[in-house]
């Protein structure tokens, strides 16, 4: 795999150069985390292009409405100003099922005054990053993405099914890390090991997950900002590969309501100057630094719920026993817990978040989470005594809805000040909308137990 740390545009044109491109697409991820963004053939591509997006392209929700009154508009002019676009060469790829030549980058979004545009999730992650730069520390990451497949389903209101594999069947009962059950996709799954090849991504194992169809992909170790981009391109590739083999790709939490949700668990540490774990002493044993860092979360984790749970269908997957957290306890190799130690050398301890959802923004998700390990250090909060037994016999202590998340992160000085004001308002007005939306709703729960019986 070829670093691009440093790349400079020179080599940018270069690399499209080598490799023949014809075409750029030029991305920006949007709150949800969708792909926006515009196609340029590549001789319109050049560095003072000054591409121009307005600014409410990456400030709305997945169902693409806006306020139409309100704080947001504090924060986002109602005329609609121009964002600037400028590339990151570093995030350059190629996009490998496109017919022709090429490739794709993503983008930083900038306001008229050259600063970054403070709601955009790439700005909010690097400006978290930015944070543990100033104390002389990098953040390190690895996360595990889940997501199923399902068999096509063009019809919002028919339940999603497992699709079809080799054999002819459909799974019809839970197959956690079968192997065989991973090679009914092997067709599928050779498709997405290739491009990921050639898009030099960071993947790494992929096992068959608890339910039906639901699979999971683990990224090595890195700095947060490039695992994001790396995630955010993922999960483009896995839904374009499923297509392609006639079946869906989907990251939502809760796809089937008789199957274990999808999570996205980040494995964080942070390394000093000197490159050695922060949460580790000399003499092997854990840091200050390492319960400060678990203090954090516990103490922030329910006021970031809205951002690591970011719709009404995430709450569903925070149940009792479904290998998903209901709580923000701590524990050694405790997979019950919201918050976890692996094992491992004290040159490799870290934390794990098993809270997060796969339908998370990637950015917002590791912006989030590495705020609440840095307050919890700076802050030098205490974590809980460590939870050694079953914590799902414990007490919820996670927000139950998105509408009580929501009320939590507003509430939340700490973390607006870390996240950014701008960011905060502008994200919880979108969010505000998305459940307006799904209020709209009557849904067959409903039309079945109350339609004639209230």
């Amino acid at each position: 795999m070829t670093s691009k740390l440093g790349f400079s545009f020179n080599d940018l044109e270069n690399w499209l150069n080598q490799r023949q491109v014809t075409e750029i697409e030029c991305l920006v991820p949007d709150l949800t985390g969708v792909a926006r963004g515009k196609i340029l053939p590549r001789a319109k591509f050049t560095e003072d292009r000054g591409m121009r997006l307005p600014e409410m392209v990456v400030a709305m929700g997945v169902t693409g409405e806006f306020p139409e009154e309100g704080p947001y508009y504090e924060v986002i002019s109602p005329t609609d100003h121009d964002m600037h676009l400028r590339p990151d060469p570093s995030t350059v790829r190629i996009v490998p099922w496109a017919v022709d030549p090429t490739a794709q980058v993503i983008h930083d979004c900038y306001d008229r005054s050259g600063g970054l545009v403070p709601y955009a999730p790439r700005s909010v992650l690097r400006n978290i990053c930015k944070r543990y730069e100033a104390e002389g520390w990098t953040p390190v990451a690895a996360p595990e993405l889940e997501f199923y497949l399902v068999a096509r389903n063009t019809d919002p209101d028919v339940p999603l099914q497992p699709p079809v594999g080799r054999s002819g069947r459909s799974e019809t009962s839970r197959q956690a890390y079968s192997i065989d059950a991973v090679n009914e996709f092997d067709p599928l799954f050779e498709d997405i090991y290739a491009y990921c090849e050639k898009m030099e991504l960071n993947v790494d194992t992929l096992i068959h997950e608890i339910g039906a169809g639901q699979m999971e992909i683990n990224f090595f170790h890195a700095h947060p900002l490039g695992l994001a981009d790396e995630v955010f391109l993922f999960k483009r590739t896995v839904r374009e590969a499923a297509l392609r083999h006639d079946m869906f790709a989907t990251f939502m939490a809760k796809p089937i309501a008789d199957q274990p949700g999808s999570a996205m668990h980040v494995h964080q540490s942070v390394l000093d100057k000197a490159g050695r774990n922060l949460f580790s002493n000399e003499d092997g044993s854990p840091s200050p630094e390492f319960y400060w860092y678990i203090g954090g979360l516990q103490r922030y984790l329910p006021a970031c719920m809205a951002l690591f749970a970011p719709y009404v269908n995430s709450y569903r997957r925070l149940v009792r026993s479904t290998a998903a957290p209901i709580n923000i306890e701590w524990g050694t190799d405790n997979r019950t817990v919201g918050i976890r130690s692996p094992v491992a050398a004290p040159s490799a301890r870290r934390v794990e978040n098993r809270v997060i959802g796969a339908d998370a923004n990637p950015y917002v998700a590791l912006a989030a989470t590495f705020a609440c390990g840095y307050l919890g250090i700076k802050n030098k909060i205490d974590a809980t005594p460590e939870c050694t037994g079953n914590a799902y016999l414990g007490e919820y202590h996670l927000p139950r809805s998105l509408d009580e998340a929501l009320e939590l992160l507003r509430a939340e000085q700490d973390l607006r000040e870390v996240l950014g004001d701008s960011f905060v308002i502008v994200y919880c007005a979108i969010k505000e909308i998305e459940h307006a939306e799904f209020m709209k709703v009557i849904s067959p729960w409903e039309r079945e137990h109350l339609l004639l019986h209230v």
